[in-house]
């Protein structure tokens, strides 16, 4: 039996998905594992098509520093070349009996003041050219400056939706049938109220000799929860009026599918609207099996043990 015959005609397709309905022209999944959007932009210049002060807030915390540290260093080795080339001797304070490189390193460190705008005073630049440079190059570095302490803000400061999704998703029992299960956990000291939720499947069918993307919003046991302080379990029922209510687990081994989960929650902490997203590849969806509690209540039964460590841990079962 083909795929189309076996998608739910009950069901209705979302025309609001923002994908493109001709499978062709899509390579891989519709929304990264992160998050964010597979897609690869051409056609303009990279200056132009790339925003560097997202690209700079987002990348990764230990990329972010090697960036600044390399600049730093940089720009000072090529201030410090400029310097030696105009002359050693227009920067007061350089014993002109050391050598070459012992020459040049203090050029780099009385860049490195310069730049800083510390001036230990040890060296002083003389001559119209020196001194010129040495001022260019304090302005340039209250400005550096200024734009690393904005970035180092923003980085701080944004809202960010401290979220994580379990790794696959389940179908597991569920009261008298079946039903589609993701989970989520806050993982930091953050409060989460009013939480919503939206999961949309994505499929690709041949219809009509043509293959074509097909999207479908699932309906949610809960879609909106007053607060996200525990884990929360996305539970899509496999009714009669699910999209994927003839599915076996052999469709779902061979069939080209993505489930998309939108989350969208208010920080008490930023006092802002956060998002979060995923997806699941046909693939990454277990077929009989169900996720294992991930809290309980203490020794001394004062509190509730919320055991970040267990949002992947499941077991298998069997459906016949």
């Amino acid at each position: 039996m083909s795929i189309l015959k076996k998608i739910n005609t009950k069901a209705e397709t979302d025309k609001n998905s923002g994908f493109g309905t001709n499978s062709n022209n899509y390579g891989g999944r519709f929304v990264n594992k992160d998050g964010s959007p597979n897609i690869e932009k051409r056609g303009m210049h990279l200056l132009r098509r790339i925003s560097w002060y997202h690209t700079m807030i987002d990348m990764p915390t230990w990329k972010f520093m090697f960036i600044l540290f390399s600049f730093y260093i940089s720009i000072n080795f090529i201030f410090a070349i400029v310097y030696y080339a105009i002359g050693i001797e227009h920067l007061d304070g350089i014993v002109a009996s050391q050598s070459e490189w012992a020459k040049f390193g203090q050029a780099y460190f009385f860049s490195a003041q310069t730049f800083t705008t510390v001036g230990y005073g040890h060296i002083s630049p003389t001559g119209f050219l020196t001194s010129s440079l040495s001022a260019a190059e304090a302005l340039i570095g209250l400005l550096s400056f200024a734009i690393a302490t904005g970035l180092f803000f923003g980085r701080f400061s944004r809202p960010t939706a401290f979220l994580k999704f379990s790794h696959n998703a389940l179908i597991s029992p569920y009261k008298e049938d079946k039903a589609l299960m993701i989970r989520l956990v806050p993982f930091k000291n953050t409060n989460f109220t009013d939480a919503e939720a939206k999961i949309t499947l994505g499929i690709s069918i041949e219809e009509n000799g043509v293959m074509t993307n097909k999207f479908y919003s699932l309906e949610l046991e809960l879609n909106r929860i007053n607060a996200l302080t525990l884990s929360w379990t996305l539970v899509h029922p496999i009714t009669e009026k699910s999209p994927l209510y003839k599915f076996t687990k052999e469709d779902f081994a061979s069939t080209h599918g993505e489930i998309l989960v939108f989350i969208k929650t208010f920080d008490d902490m930023y006092s802002n609207t956060v998002a979060a997203r995923t997806s699941y590849t046909f693939k990454e969806v277990l077929y009989g099996a169900k996720f294992d509690p991930m809290y309980n209540r203490s020794k001394d039964n004062t509190k509730t043990v919320l055991h970040l460590d267990k949002l992947n841990s499941y077991q298998s079962i069997n459906f016949e």
